[in-house]
C-alpha cells in the first residue's frame, strides 16, 4: 500500500508492470472466472472467427486494473470503479497498467481522488481505459 497523505492532482500510482499473458494464463483465468469462451483459449475457434489467435478476457485486464488499485489503497477506498474495453488484448502480450490522479474533491465527508486507468500494450495499444473514485482520508 501508499500512503496517500501527499496525493495531488498529478499524482501517478506505481505502474504494474504484467508479465506475457500466456495459454495457460488463459486458462487458469477461464477456469477461475467461469468464463469458458473457446474464443480465448481453442485457436481453432479463433481462426474460424478471422482471427490469427486466440485473446485474453476482458475482464482479465479489468482484474490487473483493480489490482493496480488495491496495491495503491485499501480495497474498502474504493468508492466507484467503471471500465471501457478499447481493443483486444492479444495471448503474448505484456500490459502495461497505469493509473493517474485527475480531480480531488471532497464528497460527503471524505477527501476522494479521481484516477484515470489505462492498460497499454508493448507497441503503444490502449486495450482498457477506465476510471476510479478512491477516499484518501
Amino acid at each position: 500500500m501508499t500512503s496517500t497523505e501527499h496525493i495531488e492532482v498529478g499524482s501517478e500510482l506505481p505502474a504494474l508492470e504484467i508479465g506475457k499473458i500466456t495459454r495457460t494464463t488463459l486458462a487458469l483465468f477461464g477456469g477461475a472466472s467461469g468464463d469458458h469462451n473457446p474464443m480465448h483459449i481453442d485457436i481453432d475457434v479463433a481462426k474460424s472467427a478471422g482471427l490469427e489467435d486466440v485473446f485474453a478476457h476482458g475482464m482479465l485486464s479489468m482484474a490487473y486494473l483493480g489490482r493496480l488499485l488495491t496495491n495503491w489503497v485499501p480495497q474498502e477506498s474504493i468508492r466507484s470503479y467503471r471500465v471501457r474495453f478499447a481493443s483486444i488484448t492479444p495471448v503474448l502480450a505484456k500490459p502495461t497498467v497505469t493509473g493517474k490522479v485527475v480531480a480531488i474533491e471532497d464528497v460527503d465527508g471524505e477527501r476522494r481522488a479521481s484516477v484515470e486507468l489505462t492498460v497499454t500494450l508493448a507497441d503503444g495499444s490502449v486495450t482498457l481505459t477506465g476510471d476510479a473514485a478512491v477516499a484518501i482520508n
